[in-house]
This record gives structure tokens, sequence and C-alpha cells, in this order.
């Protein structure tokens, strides 16, 4: 999880209408996450088969001739939105995560540091907002020594196949 909600989870609050995802980008793995969205009642805006992003050449051409960045999914019964990031400057394969438990269940987010690392590559005024309140927030957590505090309610490490993916 990446985006607002992954913002909101660590401790910055702000409005924010959609879900932002980035998925380990194999073919198969696209195809299996788009496969659970449709089956979910998601659908997208824009007129083509989302199908097409689990085909790596088409997902190229798409990012090259279309400067595709994201595809936004939505559910026509209700707001849900869901944004898959196709081209995000941190890689599935790198991205550290933080968990978050809320109400028994466990949520993956992205790191502080990955967030901003995304978050400064969009240009968007709302990301240089969390850009400075997320590294506001590392500051804070930072102990006379300088060593960053674990906290109880989370906990920080590497991504693992498998662990998020569709």
């Amino acid at each position: 999880m990446v985006g607002g909600v992954a913002v909101n989870l660590h401790r910055y609050i702000r409005m924010t209408t959609d879900l932002d995802i980035v998925l380990e980008m194999s073919d198969e793995n696209i195809r299996n996450a788009i496969s659970i969205l449709k089956a979910c009642g998601f659908t997208v805006k824009i007129p083509v088969d989302p199908m097409g992003l689990a085909d790596s050449r088409t997902r190229a051409e798409w990012m090259r001739r279309k400067n595709l960045k994201a595809i936004n999914f939505w559910r026509r019964s209700g707001r849900d939105q869901i944004d898959v990031i196709v081209a995000s400057p941190v890689r599935f394969e790198t991205l550290q995560l933080t968990r978050f438990r809320v109400r028994g269940t466990v949520y993956p987010a992205a790191s502080k540091p990955d967030l901003i690392r995304m978050k400064r590559e969009t240009g968007r005024d709302v990301d240089a907002r969390d850009v400075e309140q997320l590294k506001r927030l590392i500051r804070l957590e930072q102990p006379a020594s300088g060593k960053a505090r674990n906290s109880p309610r989370r906990s920080v490490g590497r991504r693992r196949r498998g662990v998020v993916k569709a």
C-alpha cells in the first residue's frame, strides 16, 4: 500500500479518495490482481482492457506511448477506487514495508523513506506536503541518541515475495 492511505497509517492524517497499491510486476501476478479486482466488482474508467497490463509488452507500450503511470479501478456500486501504480520510482522488490495492525488485520504499507522517494517524483502539491510531514514524523521519532525508536504498534521489514502478491 502506498499513497494517501499509507501516509494516514503513518499518523499524518489527511483526506484521500482512493487506495494506491504497488504490485510485483510479473505478468502472472498482474493478471491475478486484475482478476481479483474484477471479481470484487471493480472496473476501469478508461476504454482499455485492463488485462493489457498483464502483458509486459503492452504495459511497456502504454507507459511509453501514453505515459501510463497508474491505472484506476473503481466500483460502480460505490465510491471505492484503487489505483494500481505501474511506474513507481520504488520497485516492489525493494519496497521497505511497515506493517500496521488495525482491528486485528495487518496492513502492509510503504515505509516513510520509500513514501518520500515515491512522492517526490509526482510534482503534486499534496505529495509535497506529505513529504514534509513524513520527514517531520521521522525527526520526531528520533530520540536524543539519533536512533529510531521501535514502536510496539508496528514492525518494519523487507518485503518477502508472496506476502502481498495477488
